[in-house]
This record gives structure tokens, C-alpha cells and sequence, in this order.
């Protein structure tokens, strides 16, 4: 039953980390994009965001 449990555990952990590399793809755009622009408010939010991925990658063992 544990072997079972742990290869759901280790799909949706593929899945995720899937997922999360599409998500700081996408945050490095937008922060490429607000340096282009100058705009320090968004600057700022996608390192927030980028830093809570970079968390959550180091959690999952990335």
C-alpha cells in the first residue's frame, strides 16, 4: 500500500515541478519586461513571486 501512495506522491510531484518551471518562465518575462520599463513596483513583485517559487522548488528537491 505505501509503494502505491508513494508513486501518487512522486506523479503529482513531477506534475508540479512541471508547472512551477512554466511559472518562473513566465515571472523571468514579466520581470525582464518591468526592467525594460522601469517600473519598480512590478519589479518588485515578481522577485516576490519569483522568490516564493525558488521556496517551493527548494522543498520539492529541484
Amino acid at each position: 500500500m505505501k509503494k502505491v501512495v508513494n508513486g501518487f506522491k512522486r506523479t503529482d510531484g513531477e506534475k508540479r515541478i512541471a508547472v512551477l518551471r512554466l511559472e518562473l518562465d513566465y515571472e523571468l518575462a514579466t520581470l525582464y519586461e518591468a526592467m525594460m520599463e522601469n517600473d519598480e513596483e512590478k519589479k518588485k513583485e515578481c522577485k516576490r513571486k519569483l522568490e516564493k517559487l525558488r521556496q517551493e522548488m527548494i522543498r520539492l528537491g529541484i
